[in-house]
């Protein structure tokens, strides 16, 4: 099977995103909402087993405060809260606090200029996809890629794999065709399920837990081609017919 898109996640893989940036947003948003929340490294660390920001506050709501987090008024109280904390989230990125992870720049556009498709599989929100492309690539980034599926596009957040099948459905192309690049475990789930083969990129919060059947494990994308990522690629399908 030849290699013919690629597919990307963002939080992590295209960025270290988490820590410097989601983190201290969400943070932000606590503060100015007056609650006392507050979310260091180790905490958020857990949470990212949540996929999805509005997930994850209201899981982490209903762990502190299970009745506030069953009210009427929930939902809407998140939404606001997700909100601002994406506004604090793109002020940061307007601000040069977050930069994309070593050997991405170059190997999205080498993919791009030799024609290989490329897409987005993300939870985080359309602005903040376009926003981090804009400042870190320059202003007309999203046009490096033919599909980007960002946000509640889906209902079901990865690990389920509705993502990736909503990206692949929009590329036109078989599952084997694609590789995926992540960071989490519940991302290379995601697009395993979705029968998408995946390469793993360890970032700042990537436990360390075996990746099990990925085309390789990384901890960047330094100095790998896309030559070199379609070796690995074809050594995934060798022997298969």
């Amino acid at each position: 099977m030849n290699l013919q898109a690629l597919i990307w996640d963002v939080d992590g893989t295209l960025a270290e995103t988490e820590d410097h940036g989601h983190r201290v947003a969400f943070n932000l948003a606590f503060e100015e909402a007056g609650l006392t929340w507050r979310w260091d490294s180790e905490i958020y660390g857990e949470l990212l087993a949540v996929t999805g920001g509005k997930e994850r506050l209201l899981h982490w709501w209903r762990r502190i405060d299970p009745a506030g987090a069953s009210a009427p008024e929930a939902a809407a109280k998140v939404a606001r809260l997700h909100e601002r904390k994406t506004a604090h989230y793109l002020a940061l990125l307007d601000r040069g606090a977050i930069r994309l992870r070593p050997g991405v720049e170059r190997l999205l556009l080498e993919a791009g200029d030799r024609g290989l498709k490329q897409a987005i599989a993300t939870t985080t929100t359309p602005d903040n996809v376009q926003r981090l492309l804009d400042i870190t690539l320059g202003r007309g980034a999203a046009t490096l890629f033919d599909v980007i599926g960002a946000g509640d596009v889906v209902a079901a957040k990865k690990p389920a794999a509705d993502i990736y099948h909503w990206v692949l459905e929009r590329l036109g192309l078989p599952p084997q065709a694609c590789l995926a690049i992540e960071d989490s475990f519940a991302g290379v789930a995601s697009a395993q399920a979705a029968g998408v083969p995946v390469l793993l990129v360890r970032s700042r919060f990537t436990k360390p837990l075996p990746a099990g059947g990925c085309v390789d494990d990384l901890d960047s994308l330094r100095g790998v081609s896309l030559d070199g990522l379609r070796q690995r690629f074809g050594h995934a399908f060798a022997g298969q017919r």
